[in-house]
């Protein structure tokens, strides 16, 4: 339990030391210096989401990073073995990228700060009026040439079968006209989830091959889900 409370203490100390570059991009955002924000963000959340997975003493293998799109903002789609997960694909996935969490996050210093600079969506399950407005806004975020990551499980399977994947989850990617990339996360549930503390690991991340969403027919929209979940799956040791 002690290095499990010493990592998630270092990883806090972490964070709270980047409050000054945190106030800079904020600046940046309010002068409409976006650019200059996103280099900031994309510096620091990278690095940090590594140190994140260096407490845990983790290695992380990607491979097929060669299949990410360098000339699109793509929608990650993965399944979803660990809390690990989101900082495992900030740090190692070559590509920025947000992602979709739920509203309470808001109330977390720092954290919430850099996850809307970053262009990250927040949901509020309880709240479907929300939920639909906060949707469409982040069609309107990947327009804009930011990725996102989804996890259509909607929990996390902490290295179980992988659950059926929502399909309403895909219509992000439809309706922004980009392509999906799947991924399959093969291992992260042992750094936490396997024994409810802090554990080394080997994580595998597999990016597979991009599925385009522009121009798709009514056949392919049903079977995108399935589709999708299938080749992730297909990488899953046993």
């Amino acid at each position: 339990m002690f290095s499990t409370t010493r990592a998630f203490f270092k990883i806090a100390a972490y964070l709270l030391r980047t409050k000054k570059s945190l106030t800079q991009a904020r600046k940046f955002e309010r002068e409409g210096k976006i650019s200059e924000r996103d280099a900031i963000v994309n510096q620091l959340v990278p690095d940090w989401a590594r140190y994140v997975v260096s407490t845990t003493g983790s290695s992380v293998e990607i491979v097929g990073a060669e299949h990410v799109p360098t000339d699109t903002a793509v929608v990650f789609v993965g399944n979803h073995q660990g809390y690990f997960d989101i900082p495992i694909l900030l740090g190692f996935v070559p590509k920025p990228k947000a992602f979709i969490s739920k509203i309470e996050i808001l109330k977390v210093p720092v954290l919430s700060g850099w996850m809307e600079m970053m262009q990250c969506t927040f949901l509020d399950r309880k709240n479907m009026r929300q939920s639909i407005k906060a949707m469409d806004e982040a069609v309107q975020t990947v327009k804009k040439g930011y990725s996102l990551v989804i996890f259509p499980e909607g929990t996390r399977s902490r290295g179980g079968p992988v659950a059926e994947f929502k399909a309403g989850s895909f219509k992000l990617a439809v309706k922004a006209g980009v392509p999906i990339v799947p991924v399959t996360i093969d291992g992260s549930w042992r750094i936490y989830e396997g024994s409810k503390k802090v554990a080394p690991a080997h994580v595998r991340v597999t990016l597979h091959e991009p599925i385009p969403t522009a121009n798709i027919s009514r056949e392919e929209l049903q079977s995108l889900a399935e589709r999708t979940r299938a080749v992730i799956v297909s990488k899953l040791e046993g």
